[in-house]
């Protein structure tokens, strides 16, 4: 089965090979069923600064990202933006579909031109309906999210700031960046505010922990790149 993102999108850069067909959700479903599914997917083009949805909308609809960047973050009590973490190709954003909240618990940002495609609340529950099984795979996908936010926990909990920042720059990397002889590759930008929030941190002083891991040779500045060495073992 073709994805039909590739045949609308064919200009678009870095699509996933990942169809919202083919996620795990969807696994053991017929092929007839698949490219059903396909071809009924919803699918938004947004620019960079646009939302896919916003902390507080009614939570109608999840999204498969084909394309772009995403950010994932809310707001406190205060009004100031925490930053939850960042969504690359092939992520699924908007599960709490999945579940009765009735609305999103965060918002979701481009950070580059972005492609998503989707389904609706209504048509995910008639799939439910009709391959129950499926259910088990909900189980697998929220376990490993389980264990994804104890690792940022953990990140947290590391009473230094310099390692604090290491290991979420590392983490960032890992999942959204590339690897090579030197370490993992990160190729776009996250600014020190963001990086703050990250790690529970005031701007001046990622700015300061930053300067102490370039001194250390943790991280290096490759033109618009960022590189982080690896964790020793």
């Amino acid at each position: 089965m073709q994805c039909l993102c590739e045949k609308l999108s064919a200009d678009f850069p870095e699509l996933s090979p990942i169809c919202i067909g083919h996620l795990w959700l969807f696994r053991d479903l017929p092929n007839e069923t698949l490219k059903a599914m396909s071809q009924s997917a919803i699918r938004y083009r947004k620019q960079r600064g646009e939302q896919i949805f916003l902390e507080g909308d009614l939570a109608e609809t999840m999204f498969l990202i084909k394309g772009g960047r995403i950010k994932l973050s809310k707001l406190s009590e205060s009004g100031n933006e925490l930053i939850l973490g960042y969504r690359k190709p092939g992520d699924f954003i908007g599960e709490n579909v999945l579940t009765d909240a009735g609305t999103y618990p965060c918002s979701a940002w481009c950070q580059e031109e972005t492609l998503v495609c989707g389904f609706s609340r209504q048509q995910f529950n008639a799939l439910i309906l009709e391959h129950p099984h499926i259910g088990l795979q909900i189980i697998r996908n929220m376990s490993e999210r389980i264990n994804w936010l104890s690792d940022q926990v953990g990140n947290l909990a590391t009473a230094n700031i310099e390692d604090r920042l290491y290991r979420v720059l590392q983490n960032v990397a890992k999942e959204h960046g590339a690897e090579d002889e030197r370490g993992y590759i990160l190729n776009f930008t996250i600014t020190h505010e963001e990086l703050g929030f990250l790690i529970g941190a005031h701007r001046v002083s990622v700015t300061r922990a930053m300067n102490t891991l370039k001194h250390n040779g943790k991280i290096a500045a490759d033109g618009k790149s960022l590189v982080i060495a690896r964790i020793p073992q």
